[in-house]
């Protein structure tokens, strides 16, 4: 099924056809044959000198970035606050209108090139999956401890009462949020790129907004901001994977080298983790998103089901069962008050409260929005044939609530084993990497535990591999003007390699905080992108809606078909 090429004059029409064409400069021989030189180049430098000054100035790194992020987190708050809300209510009118709600990301009648199930897969292993294994019980368990209501005074931490405010703060940081910023980047960058034709890049969800000039300086800094992001986001969840995944090598006995007597993972073990899962991760990258990604993200998602089993059978499933019910309705009962406000200081406890959501949800808005051009990408490029209710639906509703099975499963179990007091601070007291290996040593036998454990590093290596070779794709073909056939062996090297650096040196010189910074003031540019993407894609939906309604081709092929009959 094509679209009907319209028969009257539309030339009378009160809207015009939309733009099919972006061209996009790229060089066509030596080494970066095939690249927009424009963008590539620059975003080299960039990350190349976030790196070199991380190794080689690394106090005046450490100072710096702390000095930024108190400044940009404190300054810029509110931002982070009402652009994730707006976007949330934005991908959710999108799914609901009938008439915007049927479009598809496509040609009409196109069908999907993945099916359901590896299409969940990828959107949740790409997604998602890396944060998931540490913040399963890290975050129920931080929020048992310090939320809202225990800052006010409402209730006792480490109580039975701290349990339910705990997941509604913890529903909030990994329900619609999060997903709703990844779709509406990934859906309005695959709608313009596959119903017009234009390029899969991140310069071409704006098209609809400033037409042509994004074919030039504005569309090239577009896609420089969001090549950084895109490394900034990724290095931060590597950061976290990294450190839970030395951590598990520890759990499994494997040598006093791995941390050090903090508890903190060693240089050496940073070193050595990196080049093991990022060469692998370049290896997969090189065999492309239809190979490598396809079955590894596969291949996580029957890991996870296994590792969600063995918490149904012998954790608290009864209890993660009410928590799910509860926590689900909690979530939606408090999103829109919990979603908008923003809490100021002045005093004691506004000032706490303002500490808090400083620490969990603006850095949580600020990830997700650093994440945002990789995974949308990603999505965009897996989506395609898909109506956008579906697409809305599909990326919305069904990995958030994956995630709120893994929270309730794996985080209420954790919470009953110290509120039964049979883990006696055991979980608790233990880092937030080592969690989730502390309640399976609690709540198994010694040998049963370690086999589980190595499971679950198992799981974190594959979802580590999944998202760095992804990622190295997406910057690839963003670099390549939205190009994504072909392998660009050096280029996928020199990105592997980079997102290696960043991530060894950020951990090296500062932990997981240096890059959560670095992360959130890198997050900052494109937050704007994201607010204008929002726009544009409202805007291209609109129009096409009433192109529709008085028969003006939407689609690249109606268009051409349209003109030769001119």
């Amino acid at each position: 099924m094509t679209e009907q090429v319209p028969t009257a004059n539309t030339d009378d029409a009160p809207i015009n056809p939309p733009l099919v064409d972006l061209p996009i400069r790229t060089h066509n021989r030596g080494f970066y044959d095939g690249f927009s030189r424009s963008v590539t180049i620059p975003a080299k430098i960039i990350v190349s000198l976030i790196i070199m000054w991380a190794i080689f100035f690394p106090v005046s790194a450490n100072e710096t970035l702390n000095a930024a992020n108190s400044t940009i987190i404190s300054t810029f708050s509110g931002w982070y606050v009402y652009v994730t809300a707006a976007v949330m209510l934005t991908a959710l009118v999108l799914a609901a209108l009938p008439q915007s709600g049927t479009l598809r990301i496509g040609s009409p009648g196109e069908k999907p090139e993945f099916g359901k199930f590896s299409w969940f897969a990828m959107l949740f292993g790409a997604g998602i999956g890396i944060g998931m294994l540490t913040y399963s019980t890290g975050e129920p368990l931080a929020h048992f401890q310090n939320n809202p209501d225990i800052i006010r005074g409402t209730v006792e931490p480490l109580s039975a009462e701290a349990v339910r405010p705990a997941y509604i703060y913890t529903f909030l940081h990994w329900g619609l949020a999060p997903w709703a910023i990844y779709g509406l980047v990934g859906l309005a960058i695959g709608y313009v790129s596959y119903r017009r034709n234009l390029p899969l890049t991140i310069r071409s969800s704006l098209a609809p907004l400033f037409g042509k000039a994004m074919s030039g300086v504005p569309g090239h800094l577009v896609d420089i901001v969001a090549v950084v992001a895109t490394i900034l986001g990724v290095a931060t969840t590597m950061g976290l994977g990294v450190e839970q995944f030395v951590a598990g090598l520890n759990r499994l006995g494997l040598g006093d080298w791995l941390v050090d007597t903090e508890g903190s993972s060693t240089p050496v073990a940073i070193i050595a983790s990196l080049v093991l899962l990022v060469g692998a991760s370049t290896i997969s990258a090189l065999s492309g998103v239809g190979k490598g990604i396809k079955w590894l993200s596969n291949i996580n998602m029957g890991l996870s089901f296994a590792l969600l089993a063995l918490f149904a059978v012998a954790g608290s499933a009864l209890l993660s069962l009410e928590l799910l019910g509860v926590g689900i309705y909690d979530y939606l009962r408090t999103l829109p008050y919990n979603a908008l406000t923003l809490f100021s200081g002045g005093t004691e406890i506004g000032d706490e409260l303002v500490q808090w959501q400083l620490d969990w949800s603006v850095f949580y808005w600020a990830w997700w929005i650093a994440f945002a051009p990789f995974v949308g990408m990603f999505i965009a490029r897996i989506s395609r044939g898909r109506t956008v209710r579906e697409y809305v639906l599909g990326v919305l509703l069904v990995p958030s609530l994956m995630c709120f099975v893994w929270m309730t499963l794996v985080g209420g179990t954790a919470i009953d084993l110290e509120l039964s007091g049979v883990a006696d601070g055991a979980i608790v007291n233990a880092g937030i990497s080592d969690q989730l290996y502390a309640t399976i040593a609690v709540l198994l036998d010694p040998g049963f535990a370690w086999v589980v454990s190595g499971l679950v590093v198992l799981l974190l290596m594959t979802y580590l591999i999944t998202s760095a070779d992804s990622a190295i794709l997406i910057v690839n073909t963003i670099n390549g003007a939205g190009d994504t056939d072909g392998q660009r062996r050096r280029h996928i090297l020199f990105w592997g390699a980079a997102l290696a650096f960043m991530v060894g040196s950020m951990l090296i010189i500062g932990g997981i905080d240096a890059i959560r910074i670095t992360m959130i003031i890198g997050a900052l540019p494109f937050s704007v992108v994201v607010a204008l993407m929002a726009i544009s894609i409202v805007k291209a939906v609109v129009f096409d809606v009433i192109r529709k309604r008085h028969g003006v081709p939407t689609t690249a092929e109606a268009c051409e078909e349209w003109e030769a009959t001119k």
